[in-house]
């Protein structure tokens, strides 16, 4: 059988190195000072652009100073599940969020949103930026810009973000081409975003290394010998931006 996914996949990953290549090292310079002067970064995403947020903290591997916001009513075992639909189109809703999350000025925001023409994420955004919070957002420039926006504002996520991080994916998200229907099938964005953020987070602490810092503020995983001993220690000196309960 042939895999057409595994190609669209292979094509996305390849376009990305190449022309997100200058933004994603903006990113991780952003990332590599906020962990150096202390701050925190947050990760936000709606339903399953939230997927990106379980991806990103509390993993070996991973940066022990990202925060994921989770919203229940945002959250995949919502039920109905189209009660996600309706909250992440709810003025007001992003703001509230914000208000409840501790963002300080100098702290990252990082949001992924495909279409990023909801009010949650593009409050989202705007909020944290008036806490002084750089934004970074994850999104679908050449889909973002054939929507219009649900926001009062007008604008889309992207028009909101301090950096903006294309997935170049396709409108819609799904890419196979199925014969006989008019739906193309198998999302591209949890992947692609995972990709991004992943090799971000790799970059990341690999400056901090450069830097002197040893180690950086990484997990160690806890089924290895040891591990448990080493994230305490990296958490008991990180705990005043780490705001999940470890």
């Amino acid at each position: 059988m042939y895999f057409k996914y595994i190609d669209k996949i292979k094509e996305l990953i390849n376009t990305i190195e190449v022309e997100e290549k200058e933004s994603m090292q903006k990113a991780t310079n952003i990332l590599v000072e906020a962990v150096k002067k202390k701050n925190a970064i947050f990760s936000f995403g709606a339903s399953h652009a939230g997927i990106l947020s379980e991806e990103l903290y509390y993993r070996a591997g991973g940066l022990v100073v990202i925060n994921p916001v989770f919203a229940r009513s945002l959250m995949l075992d919502t039920a109905p599940i189209t009660h996600t639909s309706q909250m992440e189109r709810l003025v007001g809703y992003g703001t509230a969020l914000v208000q409840k999350t501790p963002i300080k000025e100098g702290d990252v925001v990082i949001i992924h949103s495909v279409s990023g023409r909801n009010p949650v994420s593009i409050e989202f955004a705007m909020e944290s930026k008036k806490r002084g919070a750089t934004v970074i957002c994850i999104t679908n420039l050449s889909y973002s810009k054939t929507v219009s926006s649900r926001h009062p504002s007008g604008m889309n996520l992207y028009q909101v973000s301090d950096l903006v991080i294309d997935n170049h994916g396709e409108k819609g998200d799904a890419c196979v081409e199925i014969d006989g229907i008019d739906q193309k099938v198998s999302p591209t964005s949890t992947v692609i975003a995972a990709t991004i953020m992943n090799s971000i987070v790799a970059a990341t602490a690999q400056e901090l290394v450069k830097e002197g810092m040893n180690p950086p503020p990484i997990f160690y995983s806890a089924n290895i010998d040891g591990g448990d001993e080493l994230n305490k220690k990296i958490f008991n000196e990180y705990k005043d931006v780490i705001h999940y309960q470890y």
